[in-house]
């Protein structure tokens, strides 16, 4: 490879290789935030509702 572009680019495949790698690193993101939302969300709600019943 001459140059970063060229290597960046991959002979005109580029686009296609580095999009695949930016969802797969979306979805891997996905996986980790989301379940983590969720706990947090339940966390939260199982503490108003333990608020709700010593009122």
């Amino acid at each position: 490879m001459n140059s970063l572009s060229d290597m960046l680019g991959m002979g005109g495949h580029g686009i296609y290789v580095w999009s695949s790698y930016a969802i797969t690193l979306f979805v891997l993101a996905l996986n980790v935030v989301q379940p983590w939302l969720a706990r947090r969300r339940l966390v939260n709600e199982e503490a108003r509702r333990r608020r709700r019943e010593v009122m």
